[in-house]
Formats: structure tokens, sequence, C-alpha cells
């Protein structure tokens, strides 16, 4: 997009300013003056300049003139000033402060954390489950179950809910464990590992319960 003002350059001494704003990703904030074809026009120190409609914002955008008159945080992402040529971006900041957010989630899990989520996609390895708010883990093969799993998808399916436990965290991957949680429950049951008789005496041998059988 070039400037077509044929009048004194109101830009002549700030190209200087807007290439350190490219390299700083400085934030300014600008109104859409105008809407034109394939995107919208904005000034920024008094300058026209063009944010494309694929650069104002992360989400599809189907009708510009609702941009008409807002006001928006923007950055610069093309300073040339041979061309007079200034494009902005307000996606670059809407995809800056989602980082920023999903950051401050991931900071949050904790290795212990038991949590519910979706089976986003299925490998031969395992499968990555989808924590919300932009975060997954990967569920390997050898944590989905206390049973032998060769193939994840025989016993998972993409978009079912499953529950988690967060076994560790390095290099910003989360490393996760349904098996586990599947031990713990076998070991607060009962039932599992020894019996029960009616006088309250508990036996792992046959011997031990046939003492307490009076046979008639």
């Amino acid at each position: 997009y070039k400037n077509m003002d044929t009048k004194e350059d109101p830009g002549a001494g700030k190209w200087e300013v807007f290439e350190k704003m490219l390299t700083e990703k400085t934030v300014s904030k600008v109104k859409i003056t105008e809407v034109v074809k394939g995107g919208c026009i904005a000034f920024l120190e008094e300058v026209r300049a063009f944010i494309p409609a694929s650069q104002l914002s992360t989400q599809y955008v189907e009708n510009l003139d609702e941009f008409l008159g807002k006001s928006l945080e923007v950055v610069v992402i093309t300073a040339e000033p041979a061309k007079k040529k200034l494009v902005l971006s307000h996606r670059e900041i809407e995809k800056a402060e989602a980082k920023k957010e999903r950051q401050a989630k991931f900071d949050n899990v904790k290795v212990g954390d038991v949590l519910e989520g979706k089976v986003d996609s299925i490998k031969d390895y395992g499968a990555f489950i989808d924590l919300g708010d932009g975060i997954s883990g990967l569920l390997h093969v050898s944590q989905i179950s206390n049973q032998r799993v060769k193939n994840p998808a025989a016993v998972l399916k993409e978009g079912e809910t499953v529950k988690v436990k967060v076994t560790g965290i390095k290099d910003g991957k989360i490393s996760l464990s349904k098996k586990v949680l599947e031990e713990n429950v076998e070991s607060k049951d009962p039932s599992k590992g020894f019996k029960y008789v009616e006088k309250g005496v508990a036996s792992t041998s046959l011997a031990g319960l046939l003492k307490d059988i009076k046979l008639d």
C-alpha cells in the first residue's frame, strides 16, 4: 500500500521513528477512518497507514464496515520510506495477549494436579489431551491404563472427556497419566488385596479365612 498524498509529505522525518517502532514492536492507538478494498485506513503520527483485513483480528473478519470509526491498538509491521508504505496490525497485539494469557495459565498447572480434558488427537505413542485455555499435554501410551495398551485408538476416542493427573512439566511440555488414577482407585478399594469377614478380621490367606468360619 502506498501513501498517495501529492502535497508535502506529512511523514517526512518520521520514517526513522516508524522503523524504530517496527523494531521495538511499539504499541500505538489509531482510529479507523476509512474502509477500502482489502482492509482499512488509519493515521499514525498523521501519516496514512493501511491495516489489511487479515491484520485486523485473529478471527476471520467478514464485514470491514464494523471497524469504521473504531480505535485499535496496533503495531507497525511494514515501514518502507522509499515506497511510503506503512502497514499496521492489530492481529499481532491479539496474538501477543493470547500468548501471555496461555503462559499465565500454563504456569498455574502444577505436578500432581488432577484435571479433566478432551482427547484432541491420537498417535501411535499416545494421545494429546486438550486441558482448555490453549493448553495441552501428552498422555503416553504407557500411562493410559493399568491394562497393556498397544493401540491408543482402541481405548480412546477423539473428543472423549478423560480425567488425568499431571506427572511432569518440562521444557514447556506437560506429561499426563490416566493409569496412576486407576491405581489410586484400586488401592482404596477394600475388595482389592484382602478379604473382609463379619468378625472384622482381614486376611490375605485362605487359612486365615477358614479360622473364622464356624462349621455346624
